[in-house]
């Protein structure tokens, strides 16, 4: 798994016009390839008439899945443009349709490269990017008598924390980013001096900042 990758918060719209033709700029995260593809269908079912509904998605740690549609478009003018933006912006993840209405305008290759960049931005923007870090589940079991030097060392650190589990014994759900594993155990065997019972969990992401 990446320790960190840039994607989209969640699904978002924006619309621009550019010479009487409105782009509507679609964004949304996808984990697999059929999700990217029920996602366009989806915007191309609730713009069934519009001119073009161009598309495209990239899915993997290593962006292995790129596609793009031009939804006759001329070729190269708007599905290689809307992948650009993903590219250029470092997404992962992320599936994008830009629907046209053409206004009477022609607005020639050039113009419609422009255009559909700019929708996918839009699209990007209304999506909202963000960055995801890998986190490691640790838990630090100790008797009580540790409990509140353990919370004032991480709360120094910033250590970020789940639920602390209350029994014979309390169990700290600690969850420092995955790459810091290691040197977390070490710091926190030589703090309660090897006396906690230290247990590795699942791993998952979380929203940078946040």
């Amino acid at each position: 798994m990446l320790d960190r990758y840039k994607t989209v918060r969640a699904f978002g719209s924006k619309e621009i016009v550019i010479k009487k033709s409105r782009f509507i700029g679609y964004g949304r995260p996808v984990a697999t390839e059929d999700e990217a593809i029920r996602f366009i269908d989806e915007i191309k079912k609730l713009h069934w008439n519009a001119t073009h509904n161009c598309s495209a998605y990239m899915i993997g740690e290593r962006d292995e899945i790129q596609k793009q549609s031009d939804d006759g478009e001329p070729s190269g003018t708007a599905g290689k443009p809307i992948l650009e933006v993903l590219k250029n912006q470092g997404l992962k993840n992320v599936a994008i349709v830009v629907t046209r209405y053409f206004g009477g305008i022609m607005l020639g290759a050039g113009g419609l490269v422009r255009a559909y960049t700019d929708g996918a931005v839009a699209a990007i923007e209304a999506a909202e990017s963000i960055t995801k870090v890998l986190h490691q589940e640790v838990f630090v079991e100790v008797e009580y008598t540790w409990l509140g030097k353990l919370e004032n060392e991480l709360r120094n650190r910033g250590m970020r924390m789940g639920e602390t589990a209350f029994t014979d014994k309390v169990a700290l759900r600690c969850l420092p980013e995955a790459k810091d594993t290691d040197d977390f155990i070490a710091w926190m065997t030589d703090l309660t001096q090897g006396q906690g019972l230290i247990t590795i969990g699942e791993q998952v992401y979380f929203i940078e900042g946040e």
